[in-house]
């Protein structure tokens, strides 16, 4: 019993890691779209841009170790 409780506890962080990486993404896009808006094309958007592609990615990773 204490092993199946383990791994429920692991898959539940895991879920709150992914809800945060999620929230994460959401704020990145959000500044990048603003920075796309404004037609302001600096080293924050692209940095951005490579961060948001990264944070998808993880979340990829996370989506099948859940499942």
């Amino acid at each position: 019993m204490a092993q199946i409780d383990e791994i429920k506890e692991r898959i539940n962080w895991l879920k709150d890691l992914f809800k945060i990486l999620v929230m994460v993404l959401i704020a990145l896009i959000a500044g990048v779209s603003k920075l796309f808006l404004n037609k302001d094309f600096n080293i924050l958007f692209y940095l951005g841009a490579i961060v948001s592609v990264f944070v998808i990615l993880w979340l990829m990773i996370l989506f099948f170790k859940i499942n």
